[in-house]
């Protein structure tokens, strides 16, 4: 039986049954707001417990190679998960796209960020973080962007590195660092920028930041793993993406 065909029938008999379960997810930093609010939502839909783990897409893959109880992983990119199917930690056939990423660049400064970009070629600025473009797909479109404006080299002494883009985010909130790389969901909410300044970075300078699902092997007996998977995928917790800059 294929794995969302069980699923469906899996969901029709914990509905009935009225059983409640619980599963730990391994969340992108980059996506832990609208994750709990998802959680919350799949909480009051279904009665199931969405526990999450946030982290790098990086350490977050070592941790399952090495044995981390995770059920399901909701990656910042598109090649771990594959990578994590192709060497039997999850299924292949559970892979999909669950949120296409925003990097902007910003600065809890209220001026600092014009709408483009141009303090990042002025230098007016001591430190710039971003995520270990080692650890975290949101890094690495940072460096993309700064090589593609050929002002990686000049800013590399200044920048800060945090192990996830959250980490990057909290650096610049807490005045550590002048500006940053982040998530556009990071800092906006029903298209609202929360405070400071920002510059939405063009899509053209970045690869996309296509966020992949992919179903652990442990979470393939996890009833609640199963129907997250499900709810991730509905209207529901599409409204809830989108309002947080995803598409």
């Amino acid at each position: 039986m294929k794995l969302f065909s069980w699923v469906r029938w899996a969901l029709g008999f914990a509905c009935i049954n009225g059983l409640a379960a619980e599963t730990t997810v391994a969340v992108a930093a980059n996506f832990s707001r609208p994750m709990q609010e998802i959680a919350a939502a799949f909480a009051r839909s279904t009665g199931h417990q969405a526990v999450l783990v946030i982290g790098s897409t990086g350490k977050l893959s070592a941790q399952i190679r090495n044995g981390a109880p995770f059920d399901v992983f909701l990656a910042a990119d598109q090649v771990t998960p594959q990578r994590l199917a192709a060497d039997g930690f999850g299924g292949e056939d559970s892979i999909f796209t669950y949120a296409v990423g925003r990097l902007a660049l910003w600065s809890a400064q209220p001026t600092l960020v014009d709408s483009r970009g141009a303090i990042l070629a002025t230098g007016d600025f001591r430190r710039l973080a971003l995520a270990d473009p080692k650890l975290a797909p949101y890094g690495a479109a940072a460096i993309e962007v700064l090589t593609a404006l050929k002002l990686d080299a000049r800013l590399r002494p200044r920048m800060v590195l945090g192990d996830s883009v959250g980490q990057a985010f909290l650096f610049v909130a807490s005045g550590n660092a002048a500006l940053g790389f982040v998530s556009l969901s990071q800092v906006q909410s029903d298209g609202r920028l929360r405070s400071g300044s920002v510059w939405l970075v063009p899509q053209n300078l970045y690869t996309p930041l296509r966020q992949d699902f992919v179903m652990l092997k442990r979470g393939s007996t996890n009833i609640a793993a199963q129907q997250l998977a499900l709810f991730l995928r509905g209207a529901a917790a599409r409204t809830i993406i989108r309002s947080h800059g995803y598409h």
